[in-house]
């Protein structure tokens, strides 16, 4: 079962519609993200990684090639429909927290459900119970200043969490937290895959955090250039990915363009 494919994703900057003639940030990317796998996106600046978590995300729409969520095409819902499945489906966490300062940590938690129109009192009761899952029941009542850059990281986990995703995706979720508290945001994470069956994808630059991931893909150039299975880390792995050729490639190049070497994803079913 796939949660999550994209196919042939290509991302131009600064093209006209239906043109690849701008800047390529990303290149014929094809891409599986099975249940309850722990995935890393990893390359260095500028490699394309936060690019392709945006489209894997419906934050940014592709140049071509599309982006299946639970079998719906992202790039052929309208801007209503599509913020409704990112709200509902996808759980987003960014470097920054981007919890609302006149709020609660509980308020901020349960906006989503508010924005759904869901009761009141359902929207408190889901957003107390995702903050118990991150430790962070608490501090529920605290607004965001009076938090911590890691308390309030956690709570931007749990407000990913409140609606029961089908995944989360998170975007360099360390990179704005000192060492100890970058620790235990990625150990909160390696949890909700190993206890809970949550389907994480994270985007790094750090090596340290890109080895606790079951899997790993490594980015250059707007193309993945690796796809591994890591067999040193407790969750979320999946079964081993094996090459596949793009029905793109023209001659002896192999898979979604990525450079005309071998990469590393699974047979299409």
């Amino acid at each position: 079962m796939v949660i999550l494919r994209a196919e042939h994703l290509e991302k131009a900057f600064g093209a006209a519609a239906g043109s690849t003639s701008g800047v390529m940030a990303i290149r014929g990317v094809d891409v599986e993200i099975e249940p309850g796998q722990f995935v890393a996106i990893t390359g260095a600046s500028g490699s394309g990684k936060s690019t392709l978590l945006h489209l894997l995300g419906g934050i940014t729409r592709p140049t071509s090639g599309r982006v299946l969520l639970e079998g719906v095409d992202l790039a052929a819902l309208g801007d209503d429909d599509l913020a409704v499945v990112r709200r509902r489906r996808i759980g987003f966490v960014f470097q920054r927290y981007n919890l609302l300062p006149e709020l609660s940590l509980v308020e901020n938690v349960g906006l989503p459900l508010v924005l759904d129109g869901i009761p009141e009192a359902r929207c408190d009761a889901a957003a107390r119970a995702a903050l118990e899952t991150v430790g962070m029941g608490h501090r529920a009542d605290h607004r965001p200043d009076a938090l911590s850059g890691g308390e309030q990281q956690r709570g931007a986990i749990a407000r990913a969490l409140v609606t029961s995703p089908a995944i989360v995706l998170a975007d360099e979720p360390t990179g704005a937290l000192d060492s100890e508290n970058s620790r235990r945001v990625v150990e909160l994470l390696r949890t909700l895959v190993a206890d809970h069956g949550q389907t994480v994808v994270l985007v790094t630059h750090d090596p340290g955090i890109a080895a606790i991931a079951g899997r790993c893909i490594r980015m250059a150039d707007g193309r993945i250039i690796s796809d591994t299975l890591q067999p040193d880390s407790p969750v979320g792995g999946g079964r081993p990915p094996v090459p596949r050729h793009s029905p793109r490639s023209n001659g002896g190049g192999s898979g979604g363009g990525n450079g005309g070497g071998r990469r590393t994803g699974r047979k299409r079913r």
